[in-house]
């Protein structure tokens, strides 16, 4: 007797065939997971830009190369409530002091190049008010000159003070702001908030318009100590020992 094949019957082996194939192929494409910090990190690099380079728009600093002290103190400020992000806060006020250290570390062990300098947007007498007060500051009012903490070449210092160089203008006005305001706040004693109260608007402008515009010198790298004591004392969390960078 002649066997019939039913229709319904075909077009279920195809479905099968069509399903395994499609299981198969999607095996293949699955990308593997890498259960590291750096996998985890992508999380940062979403905002901040490839590697912790720095977003386009100017307002996502850059993450890499920065001393550890420093990126571990601004996360436990997020978390903690000193600094004031609603998006920040909401990605680590669930993460412990280790994770917070070790992703700071991860971030901080990166030696990626940075992008060239914008050229200045300011005349050039606000340029020269600028270089001024980040070179030698301003003795009659207290306000001492950014290299005297953040280095003679701008680039930090470890472990807890970061580098003013190859940040936007509009970063670093939005920052100086955020402190006179008391939006960011360090741990006492907070000696920004102290020199940005004593800095008028036009001054903040002429600051971040001149370190803007500087070219990173050959080694970017914080530096390992000042030649001097800090000129004002500055609070900030210490590492925990066991673990310091």
């Amino acid at each position: 007797m002649k066997t019939v094949s039913s229709p319904l019957a075909g077009a279920g082996a195809r479905l099968l065939a069509a399903l395994a194939l499609a299981s198969a192929f999607a095996a293949q494409a699955a990308p593997t997971f890498e259960d590291s910090i750096a996998q985890r990190a992508m999380a940062c690099t979403a905002c901040h830009g490839k590697e912790g380079r720095a977003a386009p728009d100017g307002f996502y600093p850059r993450l890499a190369g920065k001393p550890a002290g420093y990126l571990y103190n601004q996360l436990l400020n997020f978390r903690d409530g000193r600094r004031h992000y609603g998006l920040m806060t909401g990605m680590v006020d669930l993460l412990s002091d280790d994770y917070l250290l070790e992703i700071a570390q991860y971030f901080s062990s990166l030696d990626v190049p940075y992008p060239p300098p914008l050229p200045p947007a300011a005349p050039p007498d606000v340029l020269r008010r600028g270089q001024a007060l980040v070179q030698q500051g301003d003795p009659a009012r207290r306000i001492p000159a950014c290299v005297q903490c953040h280095g003679q070449a701008l680039t930090g210092v470890t472990p807890n003070i970061p580098g003013l160089l190859g940040l936007p203008r509009d970063y670093i006005n939005a920052q100086l702001g955020a402190w006179k305001t008391r939006q960011r706040q360090s741990h006492a004693p907070d000696c920004m908030a102290q020199i940005a109260d004593q800095l008028g608007t036009d001054e903040v402008a002429a600051v971040s318009s001149w370190l803007a515009a500087q070219p990173l010198p050959a080694v970017t790298h914080p530096a390992a100590a000042l030649p001097a004591p800090l000129p004002v004392a500055c609070g900030s969390a210490a590492l925990p020992s066991r673990k310091q960078p």
